[in-house]
């Protein structure tokens, strides 16, 4: 199965293709440049492995949680291209794919993927990682301090990972039973992996879990 998998959730943009038995991953950009980057980085990546873009049997998205604009350009890029060459359209979770590329790295037990939402604000979720992957709670927002919060009164060793925990760092530290995995973007190994053996949807929705940042600041202004 050849699949594309495609990262656009974050501040960075990040590609990831399996052609057979190769598979090359490469973050494009770390600066939130996902609609400069990613069109040339996709048929770039394709033209190195030899495939076109009618090769491809699965598109994997990252649906969120994330920044908006970002979701919305991997999104868009993914449907349109899957819809074009008649391919499988599959998605995939910001921190799903920070849990699954942590487990690959070999942490084991609690984790917590925390992705930075900015405002002063970060998704999280909780995942327990044995034998398998496993998600304990829902996605959620909320503010680092409650995360720190909670991460000092619990009596049970977590491992961070994501652009969130690295942000943040130095406000985790102070809970006792704390690590840090470096990982700060959402694994691209991951998606393919998790999207190959994923049902495919006809469109995949985006996660956002609050307003845009226009919708927020219009909201605030009419309010003062």
């Amino acid at each position: 199965m050849n699949l594309l998998a495609i990262e656009t959730a974050t501040t960075a943009c990040a590609i990831g293709v399996r052609a057979g038995d190769v598979q090359l991953t490469r973050v494009l950009d770390e600066n939130r440049r996902h609609t400069e980057v990613l069109s040339s980085g996709i048929a770039a990546m394709l033209d190195e492995l030899a495939l076109s873009p009618g090769d491809l049997d699965r598109v994997v998205v990252d649906q969120g949680p994330g920044l908006f604009t970002g979701l919305r350009v991997g999104l868009a890029t993914a449907g349109a291209l899957a819809h074009a060459v008649g391919c499988d359209l599959v998605g995939v979770t910001s921190l799903e794919l920070l849990a699954h590329g942590a487990f690959a790295d070999g942490v084991r037990g609690r984790l917590l993927a925390v992705v930075d939402a900015r405002r002063g604000e970060v998704f999280v979720q909780r995942f327990e990682l044995g034998e398998i992957v496993s998600a304990v709670h829902d996605t959620a927002v909320v503010t680092p301090q409650e995360v720190a919060d909670r991460l000092i009164t619990g009596a049970v060793a977590v491992t961070l990972v994501g652009d969130g925990a690295a942000r943040y760092a130095e406000l985790f530290a102070d809970a006792p039973l704390v690590s840090f995995n470096p990982t700060r973007v959402p694994s691209m190994a991951a998606a393919l992996d998790v999207g190959a053996r994923r049902a495919p949807v006809d469109v995949v929705a985006p996660i956002y879990l609050r307003d845009a940042d226009a919708v927020a600041n219009f909201v605030t202004r009419e309010r003062l």
